[in-house]
């Protein structure tokens, strides 16, 4: 099990539609509309490092996000 958490940022006035099209996100398990300087924090829940870049690829392919920042946890 590999977590992911990723801050994204979307397009003003986009927050529903790229909140409902993340939430389909393959691996995304949960999504949290925040304030400040990002808009939502994805929780990535996948097998593999791999499933995290093809998740995280996958929400920046959007038209309506303009930036993420991942961090992957690490185990102990």
């Amino acid at each position: 099990m590999v977590i992911g958490v990723t801050m994204i940022t979307v397009i003003p006035g986009e927050e529903k539609a790229a909140y409902n099209e993340i939430t389909k996100v393959p691996g995304v398990r949960e999504v949290f509309h925040v304030f400040g300087e990002y808009d939502f924090i994805a929780i990535i829940d996948v097998g593999s490092l791999s499933e995290i870049n093809k998740a995280v690829d996958t929400i920046r392919e959007s038209e309506m996000v303009t930036s993420t920042k991942t961090i992957i946890g690490a185990e102990l």
